[in-house]
């Protein structure tokens, strides 16, 4: 079948495989024969890797904020960690109880986060394509 010279410490071994059998070979090893049993093939595992593709956003703009006209802010929190998918208001919008403020994407789930009250907004500190931690200001309502 197939004809190898090694090199082992310094001495040349010549292998000539005569046949191959399932896990047992035949092999020839300087004229002599010899029966080889195979071991059973080591595979390696992979570990798949997640490749995510990029968020096509417009570019970074800093956070606005409108000018407070009471002192009764509520704070919109992110539930779990995630990623910004998609805004839906802006400063300045009045919104109603229930509203989708934004959809926070985690575990590759998309989560609605609604208002609980009714305000205006009167700042959004994040931007579509942020990662944010759990418990951080998303929005902030008048």
């Amino acid at each position: 079948m197939k004809n190898f010279t090694f090199k082992i410490n310094e001495n040349n071994y010549s292998v000539k495989i005569v046949s191959q059998e399932n896990e047992t070979i035949q092999l020839e090893v300087n004229g002599t024969e010899y029966s080889v049993k195979m071991k059973e093939d080591i595979k390696a595992r992979k570990t798949p890797t997640l490749v995510r593709r990029p968020v096509k956003s417009a570019p970074v703009k800093p956070v606005v904020k409108a000018a407070p006209t009471s002192s009764s802010k509520l704070k919109v929190l992110a539930p779990i960690p995630g990623t910004i998918f998609t805004l839906n208001v802006k400063v300045g919008d009045t919104i109603k109880e229930n509203d989708s403020l934004l959809v926070l994407e985690a575990m590759k789930m998309e989560n609605n986060i609604l208002s609980e009250n009714a305000g205006v907004v009167t700042a959004v500190n994040v931007t579509v394509g942020q990662q944010v931690l759990q418990g951080e200001v998303l929005v902030e309502l008048e």
